[in-house]
């Protein structure tokens, strides 16, 4: 399954900047937390303040339910969640106590003829 989901940035170049460079190698426990939940690609793409995420999924695996449960339990991913939070804000869409939210597609051009 693909997702893509939304979050913005805080508008500071310097969080932005800070940001970005623990993107450019997260954690090792955080990306074995992905893996091992089922997530098979993600990419971060960034415009100004906005993020954009796909993100792509083994179906067998994947349970968005499980996955924040095990983060919950798992402090290495807390702490990571805690980190970025200093530089993530909510879109003006985001309900409260949320942070990536799904975007509603518009458009794939494989269902055009």
């Amino acid at each position: 399954m693909r997702y893509c989901l939304a979050l913005d940035l805080k508008d500071d170049a310097d969080l932005i900047s800070r940001y970005e460079a623990h993107h450019r190698c997260i954690w090792p426990e955080i990306a074995a937390h992905l893996r091992l939940h089922g997530v098979l690609c993600m990419e971060i793409y960034r415009l100004g303040t906005r993020l954009v995420m796909l993100m792509e999924t083994d179906d067998a695996i994947y349970s968005a339910e499980r996955m924040a449960d095990a983060a919950r339990s798992n402090p290495k991913v807390q702490e990571w969640e805690t980190l970025m939070w200093q530089f993530q804000a909510p879109t003006p869409w985001t309900p409260a106590g949320e942070k990536w939210v799904a975007m509603a597609q518009i458009f794939d051009l494989r269902q055009q003829s």
